[in-house]
């Protein structure tokens, strides 16, 4: 039988490492893979897993992720009591605005009222990965937990901007580290941590047991991993970890926490492999979003070789309405109704939708935000000191060229 689950997701962060990608749009709602938002990863996880009663909590910059929720996320029937809802900050219950991960789900505790779940389950709507929500959900009965929170294995050294479990030898949850230096390691595997992916199930009453409690407290930041769930552990409530099960069935687990524009850029590169490590092609695990109607992809003098004027795209992927013009496209990501002129290079890149390539333009190493016109002749990614000049570049020398940045 399954149980009565309430999700929300929090889609509501300023993602302030991935500037200038969220200057006009929360971190969730940032395009990925081509045709995708990020958070498209975390919603068809839940349909995917039967859960049908969902809350999208937003806060910074959401327009254009309430709009692509509203056009493409609206498929459950109300009259069944199924939704997918945009829960904007709202003051409430006083006058501030969301202060935290846990206060977000406080202003909000008058939807358990409403739909009195059994279990609440807390997503983020900014990482990629496949899981079945239900069998965490499941877990979390079997061992009869307050709390069961959903963790990834990951090497011990690589911990550093994660938030890490600390267990005992039976699985129970004992201590909590934000970013730590020295990472607190599996018992029965020494070079390895139990990373937070962000997932956590609650037993109802409990969570607005915890909830009443820490937003009283005014040193408190009201967010899950750095108050709520230490202050748990304290006061030895039972909570259990799940070690993630991984849908995308590859002989490696994937998780990506897109919180960088550099692991942004290479969850994108991931996709352009020969053989890629997260699948967009499983009909068994389906991943939704919302396209706009656009033409199919034609590329256009491809039989010009010994002039060099060819429009070639190789280990690529490429959206709807683009047109490569007797231009080269390789191992790249292009959204939707991106051009390609004549004798241009686009290598190692991911193109937002409307990007226009000049002729004899040359871009590798880069990331275009939407709406950029490349004017013919440009070079971007050859030279760091003059890309420095006029755009930003990560630390491993990606360029980043914001939304509508008007290049001369």
């Amino acid at each position: 039988m399954r149980h009565t689950v309430l999700t929300f997701i929090m889609a509501g962060g300023k993602g302030e490492r991935l500037w200038p990608l969220t200057k006009d749009r929360t971190k969730p709602a940032v395009p990925f893979g081509g045709i995708y938002r990020i958070i498209d990863f975390t919603l068809s996880n839940c349909i995917n897993s039967g859960l049908r009663k969902i809350y999208i909590l937003t806060q910074y910059k959401s327009a254009s992720l309430q709009r692509h929720i509203r056009l493409g996320w609206n498929i459950l029937p109300s009259e069944l009591g199924q939704f997918i809802e945009i829960l904007p900050a709202q003051q409430r219950v006083g006058e501030s605005w969301y202060l935290g991960t846990g206060d977000a789900i406080f202003q909000n505790l008058y939807t358990m009222e409403l739909d009195q779940p059994e279990e609440v389950l807390v997503l983020a709507g900014d990482h990629v990965y496949k899981m079945d929500y239900y069998a965490l959900i499941d877990f979390h009965h079997q061992v009869d937990a307050d709390l069961t929170v959903g963790a990834v294995e990951v090497d011990k050294d690589k911990c550093g901007h994660l938030g890490v479990f600390e267990v005992d030898g039976s699985g129970r949850v004992v201590g909590f580290q934000e970013k730590p230096q020295w990472p607190k390691t599996i018992p029965s595997h020494p070079d390895k941590a139990y990373a937070s992916m962000g997932i956590y199930v609650f037993k109802r009453a409990v969570l607005e047991q915890e909830l009443r409690v820490d937003t009283k407290k005014r040193e408190s930041t009201h967010d899950f991993g750095k108050d709520i769930i230490p202050e748990m552990v304290k006061n030895g409530l039972k909570i259990a970890v799940y070690n993630f099960i991984d849908e995308n069935r590859k002989e490696a687990k994937y998780w990506r926490d897109i919180g960088t524009i550099d692991a942004y850029y290479e969850a994108n590169m991931d996709l352009v492999q020969v053989e890629p490590v997260f699948n967009l092609y499983d009909q068994n695990w389906p991943i939704r979003t919302f396209q706009e109607q656009y033409p199919p992809v034609k590329t256009v003098f491809s039989g010009e070789e010994i002039t060099g004027r060819v429009g070639l795209v190789i280990d690529s992927i490429v959206s709807g309405g683009c047109i490569v013009s007797g231009g080269r496209v390789q191992r790249s990501v292009l959204s939707c109704n991106v051009r390609i002129h004549s004798y241009s290079h686009v290598s190692d890149s991911i193109l937002m939708e409307g990007v226009n390539v000049g002729r004899h333009a040359k871009v590798k190493n880069a990331i275009i935000d939407k709406d950029v016109d490349i004017p013919q002749g440009t070079i971007i990614g050859y030279n760091k000191e003059e890309d420095a000049k006029r755009f930003q570049l990560t630390e491993s020398g990606i360029v980043v060229v914001a939304k509508g940045t008007e290049i001369k």
